[in-house]
């Protein structure tokens, strides 16, 4: 079964757009965490500005979040875990974290998950991965988890995330992102 796979996706390989000249790194799983969050970021800022404004209070059921409790949610999660990872202190509090959005507009979401990514990318920049090995810790209290392993969950919570935006998206009738048409 795993050989038939392989094969299939071997001859789905040369139908899609070629991919750029491999380089090796010094730093490989720091920059594949890097092009992650470039490839993540769009996606979920663009979800966050395709929304309409009278749809972020949306929500499949009662007991999931609204569109936009989850576009904050990334928000939070991004100032935490990014700031863990990179072994800095967060732009906000805790406190400032843990506020919710419920009445918070679709302008000062979508400025909020902005910034979110913008600390993020600046955060991880010049992380290498001989920094990883080192325990995170998060607004000053150890976590049990290896900044690499930081990383890992927040590579993890971009695309589950936007996973979760795409349906919301296309339960109000919207295109996520990744399935708009190529200009």
């Amino acid at each position: 079964m795993l050989l038939t796979f392989m094969l299939i996706a071997a001859t789905l390989v040369p139908a899609q757009q070629t991919p750029p000249e491999f380089t090796p790194s010094a730093n490989p799983f720091s920059d594949a965490i890097r092009q992650s969050l470039e490839r993540e970021s769009k996606n979920l800022i663009a979800a966050a500005e395709l929304m309409p404004a009278d749809h972020y209070a949306y929500r499949p059921t009662p007991a999931q979040m609204s569109f936009g409790q989850l576009m904050f949610h990334v928000a939070q999660t991004n100032f935490a875990l990014c700031s863990a990872a990179a072994g800095s202190a967060p732009p906000m509090t805790a406190a400032e974290l843990q506020k919710t959005p419920d009445n918070q507009s679709k302008e000062s979401v979508a400025m909020a998950m902005r910034k979110s990514f913008s600390y993020c990318t600046a955060a991880l920049a010049k992380l290498t991965d001989a920094e990883l090995s080192g325990e995170a810790s998060l607004f000053g209290r150890r976590t049990g988890m290896s900044r690499a392993a930081t990383l890992v969950t927040i590579s993890n919570d971009w695309s589950d995330h936007y996973s979760t935006a795409a349906s919301y998206l296309r339960m109000n009738d919207v295109l996520p992102p990744t399935a708009q048409p190529k200009k």
